[in-house]
């Protein structure tokens, strides 16, 4: 119960709250709870890490419980077909999630020490398990512990040298540290003030750093190109109601209007149409007569092609679309990741035969696209869009081939569309805002955000906020568009910094006990 409790109150460190002082006191906590566990020599190899595992469990389990039960809101919003799945959804992830961090501890407790190194080994196997978790399995990296680091503009900029993954250890082997201070803990005092001294370098260079490169490039932005953002703020269980249709569409249209010509861009969020654009010529037209001569909407839209099969079989895709002042689509990219049990089911055939379905109600749910793609409007430039969960993975949001050695064009901005109305007034938008910005810090490219219900917001390739459009408010948001940073370290070398940080962390934990 206390590993639960310590994992729990671990959680208030994520956005919105940014209680990331309390890891302080928690991490050691869960320092002093391995070092508790033991079981009979004489046990088998497995039945000797159940102890850690369990304790590294439940601390993990309090962690994800307590920063991810707003998932289950999703679930109520057509609570006669899906209420029934909350308790699997609000305690199952977790009880998934925390298996990482068990397995990891249990790993580490296996080389485990009674002094400094205990730490330090700790915080690698707990780094490597953070970045399984966002890739295996199509990936989770929500509530990395490494955002903990990051809550405003300064303590961001490292992660343009080390990306979210390479703050991960590092954050995690600070927090930890005041573990040192136990009774008993170790016999080598000298070495315990040097882990306290290497840690405080570490705030102090990432707080340096942050400081420094802020003051070192102020923001500028692209000539002649002036942002509208639209935030409708539809409720989710009317989004898709037929009598609706022309209410929503029409409330997208007068958000947009821009009587004094002079918007460039309009943004709308994910899915924004109640309907099949492409089949609404009308819609098409009304869109060409609202926007002003050569300007631009980007737009969140559902896409259906016909299949190979047939008339009656059809391929459905979650997309953006550019269309111009003529009422033209002159460009779409389709979602390359999507949300798992949200827009498909691992085996969906199979799910489908029991009765199961995704969140979204698409037949056969929907197809992701088979690359990455860049966009581009003439005068603002190539774009990289993003939608909804996309922009969470760190080093995944670009195509593969596009990197300094490339011939690929480099995007110059991000735009992220994305419909979090299915989670209500909780955490769970204000976290993913979040992530959005660190990601065009990492990247060093501006994010523009457009949420149905928020938050929609401009920041810059330093994390600097341009404005914002706050949760549940209806409205629209004017802004102008930052220019990119120059290239970033982890732009160009990704997560080569994180397994150097991992590597060096466990040569340094394993290394002779006569050190």
């Amino acid at each position: 119960m206390l590993a639960f409790a310590a994992g729990g109150i671990s959680s208030l460190a994520m956005a919105p709250l940014d209680m990331f002082w309390l890891l302080f006191a928690t991490f050691p906590v869960l320092v002093w709870l391995i070092d508790g566990t033991a079981a009979d020599p004489g046990h088998g190899f497995y039945a000797r890490l159940k102890p850690s595992f369990v304790t590294g469990w439940w601390f993990a389990f309090g962690f994800f419980l307590a920063g991810l039960w707003w998932i289950g809101a999703a679930l109520l919003v057509e609570a006669d077909t899906f209420a029934w799945l909350v308790p699997f959804a609000v305690l199952g992830l977790p009880a998934f999630l925390a298996l990482y961090w068990a397995i990891a501890i249990a790993i580490a407790r296996m080389f485990w020490s009674d002094d400094w190194r205990r730490i330090v080994l700790l915080a690698a196997c707990l780094g490597l398990a953070e970045y399984l978790r966002g890739t295996l399995f199509t990936g989770f990296p929500w509530n990395s512990v490494g955002y903990a680091a990051l809550s405003n503009e300064i303590m961001m900029q490292s992660v343009s040298v080390l990306g979210l993954y390479g703050i991960t250890p590092l954050a995690r082997l600070v927090f930890a540290t005041p573990a040192i201070f136990a009774p008993g803990s170790g016999k080598k005092p000298r070495r315990m003030r040097a882990l306290l001294a290497v840690s405080l370098t570490l705030v102090v260079a990432h707080v340096g750093f942050g400081y420094w490169r802020l003051q070192q490039n102020p923001t500028e932005f692209v000539e002649g190109v002036k942002l509208r953002l639209v935030q409708p703020a539809i409720a989710q269980n009317e989004k898709w109601l037929p009598e609706k249709e022309s209410e929503i569409f029409n409330s997208y249209i007068s958000l947009s209007d821009s009587a004094n010509g002079d918007i460039t861009h309009f943004i709308w969020p994910e899915s924004a149409f109640p309907f099949v654009l492409t089949q609404r010529r009308d819609a098409l037209a009304a869109i060409g007569n609202m926007l002003p001569e050569k300007s631009y909407l980007i737009t969140g839209a559902m896409r259906v092609e016909a299949g190979n099969q047939g008339k009656n079989e059809f391929r459905v895709f979650n997309s953006v679309y550019v269309i111009n002042d003529k009422g033209e689509i002159t460009a779409a990219a389709d979602k390359l990741h999507l949300v798992p049990f949200g827009e498909y089911l691992p085996f969906q055939e199979l799910a489908e035969t029991i009765g199961l379905q995704q969140l979204t109600g698409i037949d056969g749910g929907f197809t992701p696209a088979t690359k990455r793609q860049i966009l581009s409007t003439k005068t603002a430039g190539s774009f990289l869009p993003l939608i909804c969960y996309e922009i969470i993975f760190p080093g995944q949001i670009r195509p593969v081939d596009n990197n300094i050695k490339s011939n690929s064009p480099d995007p110059s901005w991000i735009v992220n569309v994305t419909n979090d109305a299915w989670f209500g007034n909780t955490p769970g938008p204000y976290q993913h805002q979040r992530q959005a910005v660190i990601r065009g810090v990492e990247e060093g490219l501006p994010v523009v955000r457009a949420a149905n219900s928020g938050i929609s917001s401009v920041s810059g390739p330093y994390g600097r906020n341009f404005g914002i459009l706050p949760l549940g408010e209806r409205g629209k948001l004017d802004a102008k568009l930052p220019l990119p940073a120059p290239t970033t370290y982890f732009a160009l070398y990704r997560n080569l910094g994180f397994f150097l940080i991992v590597g060096g962390l466990l040569l340094i934990s394993i290394r002779r006990r006569t050190c």
